[in-house]
């Protein structure tokens, strides 16, 4: 029996889902005010920042899928910052490392999130950025209600931020100490930033001209110096056990801008998806649905152990490929027509063996693969130990629950639709830079120091990200937009709900609502990197009978509580209606609409 926890919203007007009640409150109420689903997505954004602190902050980064319904065509935005230029392999061997600390201020790259939400503004919004930037200021200074799960984070570096990262104490503990659940919190350093950079943004009528110095006001003016300065003067404890200065400048910050590209997309049961380039993982999406394309998913019981096993099994060969394949395409080349092809997954899918699980990973045999895969087994995992914390934000107290990032979806009357997954300057990975009230992403973790692979470190570089918003069209206009939180899960949360969703029938909140499952099987994007062959892990409401099956197919299974895994979003257009859900779990995702 299909089980839902609340109705798919259906309207007429405007749809928001977002990973915070207050921030998808706050997009429809810029939708009310007559802004479009671009202003809508942006206020969001903003106030995801400060009441998630602990997932995203103004330093960090912003891909976006979106439609636009003046120009009928969709786009990527790409907000991902790149390394800095003194940022190679051989700078960080010199200073005694092996693999890239996951927090600290060594990590770094440019901080993209402002620069995106700046230029979708001054393309595609329609109020002034005041109005924009408004809601995010008001919670900063006047506050929020902290939630359980950001007080859970502080506590767990209470110590640490007041004995190693000072800046930070001053930022996020109150008389010493880490805020209570519940508890009114300020954010008066940010609030300062965003009003600094209104202000020198000016008065101008032209409000694109306005986002456009705003932008500029961050990456080449005193935003900038500000981390200029940090990173030079200042050496922080980070997981390496070492403290360690940063090395990113103005300079690379001035040399930045954020760009628009054609995604990457693939045809599907009538559908087509659109995703990322793969600087992020989108594609990864793209190749189970070429997988999976050659199996009946439409005859077996989502939840059974048929479905979950061809699933996961289709996963882990299209993330094998992910690890091997994916980089920076201006850096390297990446073979996606290849990926994607009929040809190569015909042949991919022979290797899914419907009785036993796969404890190999076992990429695609294109070119170097071999060698590649044997770099990245010989580096998975390997990681000094000694500062506080790991590359992934994790939230405290045990037992520890892994998530590392924001979503947000929106559609407007007029046909615009967003899918952004902003990330990055999270809390409790870096030390607050002064003056600013906010830290800058770590997201350099994510290369391997191993040259020869697509994803090795290099100066001016996009980190390979575990971002990946998603657009669907139906012959050609928007039908769907959703993703979720939660590094290399994503991408597996959100095609199981995609597919129950086409081949089940089931509703966005219904397909939301289902149990879900994910697995490890492959090197984690976040420092340690580490890597569980066989792994499975699986909510609990999965039948006794369908756990036993999947155990007596081989597959380690961690059997998690009900309602643990996935934190969806989405959005969509069916019937010549808009729709909206969100994920119960952990009890802060909701959609708004009418």
């Amino acid at each position: 029996m299909q089980f839902t926890t609340r109705p798919e919203l259906i309207g007429t007007f405007g749809m928001v889902a977002s990973t915070h009640w207050l921030a998808s409150s706050v997009g429809m109420a810029v939708l009310e005010k007559g802004g479009n689903a671009f202003d809508a997505a942006a206020a969001a954004g903003f106030v995801l920042q400060i009441v998630e602190p602990h997932l995203n902050g103004p330093g960090g980064e912003l891909p976006v899928v979106f439609y636009s319904a003046a120009q009928d065509r969709v786009r990527v935005l790409c907000a991902q910052g790149v390394t800095p230029a003194a940022m190679t392999i051989e700078r960080m061997h010199a200073l005694g490392l092996d693999v890239v600390p996951g927090t600290g201020l060594l990590p770094a790259v440019v901080p993209g999130a402002f620069g995106g939400w700046m230029a979708l503004l001054r393309d595609y919004g329609q109020l002034p950025l005041a109005e924009v930037l408004g809601y995010a200021i008001d919670y900063a200074e006047n506050g929020y209600p902290v939630l359980p799960r950001v007080a859970s984070s502080i506590l767990a570096a209470e110590t640490f931020f007041q004995n190693e990262w000072p800046t930070s104490a001053e930022v996020w503990l109150r008389d010493g100490k880490a805020p209570a659940p519940h508890t009114l919190m300020r954010n008066p350093g940010i609030a300062a930033t965003y009003r600094r950079l209104l202000a020198e943004a000016g008065a101008v009528s032209d409000r694109a001209e306005q986002c456009e110095r705003a932008r500029l006001a961050f990456y080449q003016g005193f935003v900038a110096e500000a981390i200029d300065t940090f990173f030079r003067t200042t050496a922080v404890l980070d997981t390496s056990g070492r403290r360690n200065a940063g090395l990113l400048t103005a300079d690379d910050l001035a040399r930045w801008a954020p760009t628009y590209e054609e995604p990457a997309s693939y045809e599907y049961a009538g559908l087509r998806v659109h995703k990322t380039g793969p600087w992020g993982q989108g594609p990864v999406f793209l190749q189970q649905l070429a997988l999976l394309k050659r199996f009946d998913l439409a005859a077996m019981d989502p939840a059974g152990p048929e479905f979950v096993h061809t699933v996961v099994e289709c996963a882990k060969l299209a993330f094998a490929d992910r690890d091997i394949f994916y980089g920076d395409p201006d850096f390297c080349e990446v073979p996606l027509q290849t990926l994607l092809s009929d040809a190569y997954n015909d042949a991919r899918s022979r290797l899914v063996d419907a009785r036993h699980a796969s404890r190999e990973l076992r990429p695609g045999q294109l070119g170097d693969s071999d060698a590649r895969l044997a770099t990245i087994l010989a580096n998975a995992g390997r990681a000094q130990t000694g500062g506080f914390g790991q590359g992934e934000p994790t939230f405290a107290p045990l037992p520890e629950l892994k998530g590392d990032t924001v979503h947000l979806d929106v559609v407007d009357r007029w046909g615009n639709m967003v899918s952004a997954t902003p990330s990055g300057g999270w809390l409790q990975a870096s030390p607050a830079v002064p003056e600013l009230g906010f830290c800058i992403t770590t997201r350099g973790q994510m290369f391997w120091m191993a040259p020869g692979l697509p994803s090795s470190l290099g100066p001016g570089r996009r980190p390979r990200t575990t971002l990946t918003p998603t657009l669907v069209t139906r012959e050609g206009k928007p039908y769907a937009a959703f993703g979720s939180p939660g590094g290399d899960q994503q991408d597996q949360w959100s095609l199981q709900m995609f597919v129950k969703h086409v081949h089940h029938g089931m509703n966005f909140q219904l397909a939301i609502d289902a149990p879900t499952f994910q697995t490890a099987h492959f090197p984690a994007s976040f420092y340690p990197r580490a890597m569980q062959l066989g792994h499975l892990a699986i909510e609990g409401r999965y039948s006794p009978a369908t756990l036993a099956a999947l155990r007596e197919r081989g597959h380690d299974l961690q059997v998690m509580d009900d309602w643990a895994l996935g934190r969806l979003c989405a959005v969509g257009v069916r019937g010549g209606l808009l729709r909206a859900a969100a994920t119960p779990r952990l009890m802060q995702a909701y959609a708004v609409g009418r």
